[in-house]
This record gives C-alpha cells, sequence and structure tokens, in this order.
C-alpha cells in the first residue's frame, strides 16, 4: 500500500471524526441554550404549523436573506443549490450499487461546478465591494471563501482538465467504509481537492460556516407569535409562579 493512500486515509478518518462529533457537540449546545424571551421576528406564524412551513421557506429558497439583500440572496442561494447537488452526486463515491435517482442530476452536473464558484466569487465580492460589509470583515471570512472557491475550482479541474481514475477513487472511499484500505490514485488535482475538503471538515464545527444546522434553533424563526395568548415560561422564570404571589 502506499504511503499516499495510507496518510489520505488516515487524514479522512481523522476528519470525519471531528467533523461528526464536532457538528453533534454544537447541537447539543444549541439545544441546550435558554430562550427567555419571546422574540419571533414578525410577521410571525401565529401556530406551529406556521412555524414549520416557515422554517421549510427559510432553509429552501432563504426567504430572510431574500428580504434583505436580493444580491447576496442570489449569489448564496445559487451557490448553496449548486452544492446540494454536487453533495448528492457525490454519494456514488460511498455507495454501491449507486442510487438510480443520480442519473437525473447528470445533466445538472455539467453546471453546477460553475454555479458554485460564481456564486462564491460573488459572496466573496460583495466583502471588497460593500463598504458595510468590507468593514465587519475579517480575515477568517476570507479564508473561508478561498477554501470554498479552491475546493470548487480543483474539482472542476478534474472534470475538465486532469481527469482521475474514477472507479479506484470509488473503491478507495467504499474501503475507507468497510475498513479495507484501496490504492488511493495519486493525481496532483485530486490530491489537492481532497487535501481542501478535508481541511473544511476540520475546520467546519468550528467555523462560521455552521449556520446550517444553527437557524433550526434561532428563536427569532421556530417561535410562535402567541405570547398574547400563552403565557412564555422558558428557563429560570420557569421557578417563578406568580400567579400564587398575585393571589396573596
Amino acid at each position: 500500500m502506499s504511503a499516499v493512500t495510507v496518510i489520505y486515509a488516515l487524514l479522512f478518518y481523522i476528519a470525519t471524526a471531528i467533523l461528526v462529533i464536532g457538528v453533534a457537540r454544537k447541537i447539543f449546545i444549541y439545544a441546550r441554550t435558554p430562550q427567555p424571551l419571546k422574540i419571533p421576528t414578525t410577521p410571525a406564524p401565529t401556530t406551529r404549523l406556521g412555524v414549520a412551513a416557515r422554517m421549510v421557506r427559510e432553509v429552501t429558497v432563504f426567504e430572510s436573506l431574500f428580504k434583505s439583500n436580493k444580491w447576496t440572496w442570489l449569489f448564496g442561494w445559487i451557490f448553496h443549490l449548486c452544492l446540494f447537488v454536487e453533495l448528492t452526486w457525490h454519494l456514488r463515491y460511498f455507495i454501491e450499487p449507486s442510487p438510480f435517482f443520480l442519473s437525473w442530476l447528470q445533466w445538472f452536473i455539467n453546471f453546477t461546478g460553475y454555479g458554485m464558484v460564481l456564486g462564491l466569487l460573488g459572496l466573496w465580492g460583495r466583502r471588497f465591494l460593500v463598504d458595510r460589509v468590507r468593514y465587519i470583515s475579517n480575515l477568517s471570512d476570507h479564508l473561508m471563501l478561498a477554501l470554498l472557491v479552491g475546493i470548487g475550482a480543483s474539482g472542476l479541474s478534474m472534470k475538465f482538465l486532469f481527469h482521475t481514475d474514477i472507479v479506484s477513487l470509488k473503491a478507495f472511499f467504499l474501503g475507507l467504509m468497510s475498513f479495507s484500505l484501496q490504492p488511493l490514485p495519486a493525481d496532483p488535482a485530486l490530491l489537492v481537492h481532497l487535501t481542501l475538503v478535508a481541511t473544511l471538515m476540520i475546520i467546519f464545527p468550528v467555523s462560521k460556516l455552521l449556520h446550517a444546522p444553527g437557524v433550526f434553533f434561532s428563536p427569532t424563526r421556530n417561535q410562535v407569535d402567541n405570547s398574547r395568548e400563552k403565557r412564555w415560561v422558558a428557563g429560570w422564570s420557569a421557578a417563578i409562579d406568580n400567579t400564587k404571589k398575585a393571589a396573596g
């Protein structure tokens, strides 16, 4: 077994462990964080079903971002949609036989790589061109965008310039999942792409990119606007019984 195969196998085992444990830890913290106040962003739904519909709109079409800034919404939505399609397409490297629905994505895959990079460059450009966004941008924001652009660009280079052995690559990842190492193609473009992906997996749990699960725990999004109909009790306020005090 080559040194490259062993190094990248260990790298992806470590990166996967950090990603899974780190994201699970963050979700645990989000779930236990008190929400002492009733603060849904108005106009807000007045039923749980309405909240569910609001969350669906929030994670699929980024409703609040659309109302806030159309250019940011456009670039952000293009990037996330193309990323979702690319991640779904990459399932073929981890599942044998490949899911039947992946063949439906064949045509879209010709464009999603470009869409990812275009969306990211748009989001990156606003950090230079928009004064108030440039003011609040720091080095980590630029590094995160550079990392994502690098992943997209290296993926495009393998698709159109430096083709790699897809069959061997799939065997490598299937072998990782069964703890049976298989040779990894040592193409430079592939190794660059995998290194960037592993880097993203490692820093994802501690970066701003972890906003995906966070939206489900945001009190401005997941609360029902029924403060006039039902008393809100949460956290330390649950131990105070004001009704008895008022009766006395």
